[in-house]
């Protein structure tokens, strides 16, 4: 049987990074191949905000500061 695994390195031991079903005391053979780390796929801005679904006016981009300093019909105080 042939299997496939991922393993971290961790100075001391190899620690798996899924669980492997063999029975205790099986013996293997291992042939270690180095992998690039895997990193995590980074998110944009514009997609974290569309994900946060935010309702508000319809004209907030137009009026935005109107808004922001609490101004009435884009009135100035």
């Amino acid at each position: 049987m042939t299997t496939t695994l991922t393993a971290t390195y961790d100075g001391k031991v190899l620690r798996l990074d899924e669980p492997i079903e063999l029975e205790p005391n099986t013996r293997v053979t291992i042939t270690i191949e180095t992998t690039r780390p895997i990193l995590k796929k980074k998110r944009s801005f514009l997609r974290t905000a569309l994900s946060l679904n935010v309702q508000g006016p319809t004209d907030w981009s137009a009026r935005f500061e109107d808004y922001l300093y609490e101004k009435d019909n884009g009135r100035k105080e």
